[in-house]
């Protein structure tokens, strides 16, 4: 499905480019940990939650989601879930040791893993859970189900900017992906760290663009 093609003569070089980028034939958006126990109600992790609302992720997502959704673009929620007893989690941070203590266990089928309300996920979305590490390319199939479908061009939404974003887009630029970040959906704790990351790391190996932008190469409003 082409996107943006009407209007592609009056277009700037970067508006072309990020068209290309995103073509909905070769490219998947993944919304990394938007749920319900990580940004949502359920959040045990307040300082992040509250700079999700500080920055309206939820609303940025959103939008992103559905102007996927429409131009045909594959959607994949990555959650993150801890199987009963622990079996397999990883032991080897403090961050790991953390989320234990604050009981974040995160059980498959819970309401703490479902997507925030305001993402779905609708029928045609693709829900991919990680059991361990840091990043759905190496925790789950991911990287295989995306290869085997075509998939060159990733597009980065959701938390956080501090790990598991950065964790994630490094993962795909090592495997070979072109990675779009939508900027101001995602996020970090602080807000202005996060923003430095985006300046000084992510922007040196992916395409940084707004949900505007991208909405807009999607064929949205």
């Amino acid at each position: 499905m082409g996107i943006g093609m009407s209007g592609r003569g009056n277009l700037q070089p970067d508006a072309l480019r990020i068209i290309d980028l995103v073509d909905p034939d070769h490219c998947a958006l993944l919304v990394q940990e938007m749920q319900n126990g990580v940004v949502g109600a359920d959040s045990g992790l307040r300082a992040l939650a509250e700079a999700a609302r500080e920055v309206d992720l939820a609303k940025n997502a959103a939008s992103v989601v559905r102007a996927a959704r429409n131009a045909g673009a594959t959607v994949i929620h990555c959650t993150a879930e801890n199987l009963p007893g622990g079996l397999g989690a990883n032991r080897n941070s403090r961050l790991f040791e953390m989320a234990r203590r604050m009981g974040l266990e995160n059980r498959p089928g819970s309401q703490s893993v479902r997507p925030i309300p305001e993402l779905g996920p609708e029928p045609e979305d693709f829900v991919f859970p990680r059991y361990h590490g840091l990043s759905p390319m190496n925790g789950s199939a991911l990287d295989s189900l995306l290869r085997n479908s075509g998939i060159t061009t990733v597009v980065v939404v959701g938390v956080s900017l501090n790990i598991a974003i950065p964790n994630l887009v490094f993962d795909a630029v090592n495997r070979s992906y072109q990675v779009v970040v939508v900027s101001d959906a995602v996020a970090g704790t602080p807000v202005e760290f996060g923003n430095q990351v985006i300046k000084h790391s992510l922007a040196l190996v992916a395409t940084i663009v707004s949900t505007y932008e991208l909405v807009a190469a999607w064929g949205g409003e």
